[in-house]
């Protein structure tokens, strides 16, 4: 039986770009919406401090790392990451500079 993952991740907005980002994600592309699914990640939520651009992502999925490495290879993955550089402090792929948090507690 899997053991469902929860996994809890930051990212680092530039605060100026907070809007343009959000309005990016009004409609986020429906292949790219697809891909998530297709390889694993479900009940995806992310969420934004505008003050300064911190954005907290949360999901659940049977396998993160295969879920991550599924994505990589996705080539409506790699045209989201570049889209979405701009508005990142790191200007780098935001998939490769998310910072995975370690969950120490958890009520089911």
């Amino acid at each position: 039986m899997a053991t469902t993952e929860r996994v809890c991740f930051l990212m680092h907005l530039k605060p100026e770009r907070v809007e343009d980002y959000l309005a990016a994600h009004e409609t986020v592309w429906p292949e790219m919406l697809d891909a998530l699914r297709e390889t694993g990640w479900r009940n995806y939520s992310l969420f934004v401090r505008p003050e300064d651009g911190l954005v907290v992502g949360y999901l659940e999925t049977d396998d993160y790392e295969r879920a991550q490495s599924e994505m990589a290879k996705r080539e409506i993955n790699a045209r989201w990451q570049a889209t979405m550089a701009e508005y990142f402090i790191s200007e780098s792929n935001p998939d490769a500079s998310s910072e995975r948090l370690t969950e120490y507690f958890h009520l089911a």
